[in-house]
């Protein structure tokens, strides 16, 4: 049996005073403000993070992690994605599908160190990971500079205890 689930997460950028470095897939991204947040604000961790939560019925963004970083100082947004994947009981995940909309930075150069960081993050081959960009032509905050918006698609094949598919 397959499941699938999707995810979005979306942040605006900080004050160039704030000092936080952009962080997008686990991936520092050079010569652009960081996300506002009380994490890294990873949206692409965080919309991964909730596609899981969408096939488990599991929130993890929002109390879990806010008790992960609030009261642990945890930004990190992998170890939420971990805390996630650990709600997928006899579930593994064939595939995702992330989209990226942000008018800034230029994402190009940083698709691949994504795509692997996100599939060893997840423990499936990196063909598996799909990651596309646009600025959406202007049309949303994101697409006219003011933050970055995440929608990620997860694919997952129930199997049985011994990891055989059901």
């Amino acid at each position: 049996m397959y499941r699938v689930a999707i995810g979005q997460d979306s942040h605006r950028f900080t004050e160039p005073e704030e000092c936080k470095r952009l962080i997008l897939g686990g991936i520092y991204i050079d010569n652009c403000p960081g996300l506002k947040g009380n994490s890294d604000a990873d949206v692409v961790l965080h919309a991964l993070t909730n596609a899981v939560s969408g096939i488990s019925c599991i929130n993890i963004l929002g109390e879990r992690a806010d008790k992960l970083c609030l009261e642990q100082g945890i930004t990190d947004s992998s170890v939420y994605l971990k805390e996630a994947l650990k709600t997928l009981e006899n579930s593994e995940i064939v595939h995702v599908s992330i989209s990226i909309e942000a008018l800034k930075p230029k994402l190009s150069p940083y698709i691949k160190p994504m795509r692997e960081n996100i599939a060893h993050l997840l423990c499936i081959d990196s063909k598996s990971v799909g990651i596309t960009a646009t600025t959406g032509e202007g049309l949303t905050e994101f697409g006219k500079g003011n933050g970055i918006f995440c929608t990620a698609i997860i694919t997952v094949r129930k199997t049985q205890g011994d990891g055989s598919s059901v």
